[in-house]
């Protein structure tokens, strides 16, 4: 076996793993805080991405259209919040998750009403070309897109850490999650932190729009782009940022890794699949993910 190429193979996957976390991270805010799955999630990071790039071609400069979209999805996550979900508070698990099916067909409606259906190019001035002299005594090629984007999610993910781990607000939120009724009797507002949340979480779903659509186009097929999540999160656990970071990376490099090295045994096209049958054969061993806290129910 050719190390070389098995090492520009894993690293390919490591950074695609990492946007696949970023993504991942969207669910993680969310659920942790609030307990509600948010459906929705690939539709926000469709309509940040269509946004920017239908700004941008009306002739507004990229800096002010990536601002503005970050301002609107921070009001589009907040609006959910207080419209939508708000109103459900105590209401049963299935009713908030089909809320957040019914949000994404009509955010994605939405979308494509105000800016149009057709395919658009979104330029973030990143060439995806191979950057050969990073590596190049290794021979080793790596795309020059996925290492900026992957070190763009990094440090995202990274800032998001430390904001929840070393100020109030994320010790209130880390709270919540634990117990909302004990946050409530000690006066954290858990509305506020819910609202910060979903703001939070429309703010991490811009990033994705924006590097996932730089890299394969702003079209409808972005929302899928969620679905890949779902490996990650079984993988690293609902209700945990690091199981987001650490399974991100798993599936990224697995699914590569099974693309180059099991396809041609299987007639290829592994790479769409794969990921999934890996979060089965896991949910088999360990249910709860790698980071997950085990449910105890006494019966």
């Amino acid at each position: 076996m050719n190390l070389n190429f098995f090492f520009e193979v894993l690293i390919g996957g490591l950074l695609s793993g990492v946007m696949y976390a970023l993504v991942a991270l969207g669910f993680v805010l969310i659920y942790k805080a609030s307990g509600v799955f948010n459906f929705a999630q690939g539709a926000m990071l469709f309509f940040a991405a269509l946004t920017c790039v239908s700004l941008a071609d009306f002739g507004w400069p990229m800096w002010l259209a990536i601002a503005a979209t970050i301002v609107i999805m921070y009001a589009l996550g907040l609006a959910i919040e207080r419209v939508v979900l708000r109103p459900l508070v105590n209401q049963p698990e299935i009713s908030l998750f089909m809320a957040t099916i019914g949000l994404t067909f009509f955010i994605e409606g939405m979308a494509q009403l105000l800016w149009g259906s057709d395919v658009k190019r979104l330029d973030l001035g990143i060439e995806d070309v191979p950057l050969e002299s990073l590596l190049e005594h290794f021979n080793i090629m790596i795309s020059k897109f996925e290492l900026i984007a992957a070190g763009i999610c990094a440090l995202l993910v990274t800032g998001l850490a430390l904001f929840f781990s070393r100020t109030k607000v994320g010790r209130a939120l880390r709270a919540v999650a634990d117990d909302h009724q004990a946050a409530l009797a000690v006066g954290i507002p858990l509305q506020q932190i819910w609202g910060i949340v979903w703001g939070v979480a429309g703010f991490v779903a811009m990033v994705a729009g924006l590097l996932w659509g730089a890299r394969n186009g702003v079209q409808f097929s972005l929302t899928f782009v969620a679905l890949k999540a779902l490996p990650v999160l079984i993988l690293g656990g609902f209700t945990s940022v690091p199981g987001a970071i650490v399974g991100g990376l798993i599936i990224g490099a697995s699914e590569k890794l099974a693309e180059v090295y099991l396809g041609p045994f299987v007639g290829g096209g592994i790479e769409g699949w794969f990921p999934y049958v890996l979060a089965l054969l896991f949910l088999l061993v360990r249910p709860e993910g790698l980071f997950g806290e085990k449910i105890i129910r006494r019966i």
